[in-house]
């Protein structure tokens, strides 16, 4: 089976992890840098060229897109899906994903607990926005941010009126949430594969850092799961339609609340916290889904 990795950078941990884990499963491994690649339709013939090669022979694809390129690297995911290629991570679901408020309104339909959020067109009514999730402390987050960049924490009236004002006047789209003070700046990962919570740990920011991230110097755990915390995080992978996924949650006093779905999950935290081989769990998930693909040629995906 020859696995294809997109990828902009072959050296990242979380790329190379997988590539080892399917050449460990006997399979070929290719990275692709999916800014490389060329789309090129037509009618009953979609194909990809990368740096001016023609790219076939290809069972699987597993995206790695950096929330930077979601755009283009959807539009690369969704031309291996027109070839009936598996996608471990399906296009819509990746485009899903990077929209938080969308994210939050699914959530929220299929009964996810998460923090009261609200979001707004600019108003000027700063002070209402703020009263609606409880007053400060609050937390304000960049709609397109990432990895703990562009999260705010307000720590006062006037604190949280400068930083949403100055937002708004920047016409940055932002949304502003509660804060779950009982947390105390720790939040869980759960890995999701195919259905299933294989990894979760309990992340820790660094002392006076309220945002637990790894890439902002925080710190993971194992841990073992709630069978609330695991339900919560099952269901919100689902509502994104997605398959591997990192679902972030917070503990709190009415029970696990959730944060985001992250759809290109880092390895290296989880695995060195859970001391699991997380991408061996990817890369089996995906050799019985390109399976089933090839035993279903006329599946496509929209």
């Amino acid at each position: 089976m020859h696995i294809v990795v997109l990828s902009r950078n072959s050296k990242l941990y979380s790329t190379s992890r997988l590539v080892e884990a399917i050449e460990e499963a006997g399979h070929e491994a290719t990275v692709l840098d999916h800014l490389k690649c060329d789309i090129v339709s037509e009618k009953d013939n979609p194909c990809i060229y990368y740096r001016g090669t023609r790219v076939a022979g290809v069972d699987a694809v597993i995206p790695r897109i950096g929330a930077s390129v979601t755009f283009y690297g959807s539009a690369v995911v969704r031309q291996f899906e027109m070839m009936k290629i598996f996608t471990a991570v399906e296009s819509q679901a990746l485009v899903r994903s990077r929209d938080k408020l969308r994210s939050l309104q699914l959530m929220a339909r299929e009964g996810v607990g998460m923090p009261k959020t609200v979001f707004t067109n600019y108003s000027t009514e700063v002070r209402k926005i703020i009263d609606s999730v409880g007053g400060p402390p609050l937390i304000v987050k960049l709609l397109e941010g990432t990895q703990g960049v562009g999260v705010v924490l307000a720590p006062t009236f006037k604190a949280a009126e400068s930083i949403i004002q100055a937002f708004h006047s920047m016409k940055a789209r932002v949304i502003v949430q509660e804060f779950i003070e009982e947390a105390k700046g720790e939040d869980i990962r759960a890995f999701v594969v195919d259905g299933e919570v294989v990894g979760a740990m309990k992340r820790k920011g660094v002392e006076g850092e309220f945002r637990s991230n790894i890439h902002r110097g925080g710190t993971g755990e194992l841990i073992k799961l709630t069978d609330e915390e695991r339900r919560a995080a099952l269901i919100a992978a689902s509502a994104m339609g997605l398959s591997v996924a990192g679902v972030d949650m917070l503990q709190s006093q009415r029970g696990p609340l959730v944060l985001e779905v992250n759809s290109s999950p880092g390895l290296e935290g989880i695995e060195s916290a859970t001391g699991k081989n997380i991408a061996g769990r990817i890369i089996s998930f995906v050799e019985r889904k390109a399976e089933e693909m090839k035993d279903s040629p006329n599946k496509t995906i929209a």
